[in-house]
């Protein structure tokens, strides 16, 4: 399911402040746990559409992941000039119990502002709108790639605005994912690749009985566990020259058995694997699928992102160009952490991901210090200039 809608270039909130800290009070105030819909994007279009950008929203997918509301927005540059993509989500986790302030109402106090998002990623979508407000409209093809759904399942969300913007001829040249990567200070760590993904779900079905006659029924627990011990045994690698070894952890393991004298009917586990470039999804599945079979068990896999790694080149050495312009430091290369929307945008060009302090993501009273969004907007602003110049 589709639907969309696009904008006229014209709102009431054309003359409002473009300025970082404006933008990002102004999405934090928008509730929009995932999947994010409605007002966080009508707040997006209202900021975009003045700058020259024509909004494209749609609606995309169907239950049970869907539908999910997406956002496009495209400022064309002269004909054959270089487009720059910003993407990112406006989604966001659920806010827990126990904030100091509203979670969606977003409040300074001291050097940091507070609001679910504040770092994961709204702060960073409205840098790049204050960016975006400073660069001449003749610089180049600026893009914005933006989904509701990348903290839920994602199957709705970046994927299918790749296929909005192929069936409008739209391919970037670059593309810069706004997670916060930075660890101890803003600049310190970019996110030049991520390890693949795979949770596979096993079990083993036996035959219920009287734990007193064991001989009539097939007891699938022990099974069960001699499959999770030989998996959580194997060593899948050492790790490469750009990534961390790859590791298996079990994740759950449920029976549901209420009683203490029933042999159960079945035993059920989940693994979930991040692995380097030295495996692919479908590889590491058939391994695991091997191992539930030789234990009379089944597996069913479930591949979230294959590994990707944009080498160090061009597009790395601008954006570290950019962050020791604007802070002083050297960031570091890394592919570490979990994944993101990036394992599907590396199908269209070159991707990196370049964001806040990621201290309090996910957490309560998630912050980001008020100095870091004007310094993040001018690093974009470098970013984006060097790479609609190249």
């Amino acid at each position: 399911m589709s639907v969309t809608h696009s904008s006229d270039n014209s709102s009431p909130d054309s003359a409002r402040s473009m300025a970082p800290l404006d933008l990002a009070r102004r999405l934090i105030a928008c509730p929009s746990v995932t999947p994010a819909t409605g007002s966080v994007f009508d707040a997006m279009e209202g900021m975009l559409a003045p700058l020259g950008f024509d909004v494209l929203r749609t609606i995309d997918g169907d239950a049970p992941d869907g539908p999910v509301e997406n956002l496009l927005a495209v400022r064309k540059g002269p004909e054959g000039s270089r487009h720059f993509a910003f993407a990112g989500h406006l989604d966001v986790v659920p806010p827990g119990e126990g904030w100091t302030s509203e979670a969606f109402e977003p409040e300074i106090r001291g050097d940091l502002l507070y609001g679910r998002g504040a770092v994961d990623m709204k702060g960073s979508i409205a840098c790049m709108i204050a960016a975006m407000a400073e660069l001449p409209t003749d610089a180049g093809t600026v893009s914005f790639i933006i989904t509701g759904d990348e903290e839920g399942p994602a199957r709705h969300g970046t994927v299918a605005l790749m296929e909005h913007m192929a069936a409008r001829g739209l391919t970037p040249d670059l593309c810069l994912v706004g997670e916060p990567t930075s660890v101890n200070r803003l600049g310190d760590m970019m996110k030049i690749g991520r390890r693949g993904s795979v949770n596979i779900f096993l079990g083993v079905d036996g035959v219920q009985g009287h734990v007193a006659y064991p001989h009539l029924a097939d007891n699938p627990a022990p099974k069960l566990v001699r499959m999770l011990a030989e998996l959580d045994a194997l060593v899948l690698d050492e790790g490469t020259d750009w990534f961390q070894p790859s590791n298996l952890e079990i994740t759950e393991i449920h029976i549901g058995n209420p009683a203490h004298n029933v042999i159960p009917t079945k035993a059920e586990a989940r693994v979930s694997i991040r692995f380097n470039d030295l495996h692919s999804g479908e590889s590491l599945s058939r391994m695991v699928t091997e191992v539930a079979k030789k234990h009379g068990g089944w597996s069913k896999p479930v591949i979230s992102g294959e590994p990707f790694l944009t080498a160090p080149g061009a597009f790395s050495t601008m954006l570290s160009d950019a962050i020791r312009a604007e802070t002083g430091i050297e960031p570091e290369l890394s592919t570490s952490g979990g994944t993101s929307d990036a394992r599907f945008l590396k199908n269209l060009c070159p991707v990196i991901e370049f964001g806040l302090n990621n201290a309090t993501m996910h957490k309560r009273d998630e912050a980001v210090a008020v100095a870091d969004l004007d310094v993040l907007a001018r690093i974009y602003r470098r970013v984006a200039e060097a790479a609609l110049a190249q």
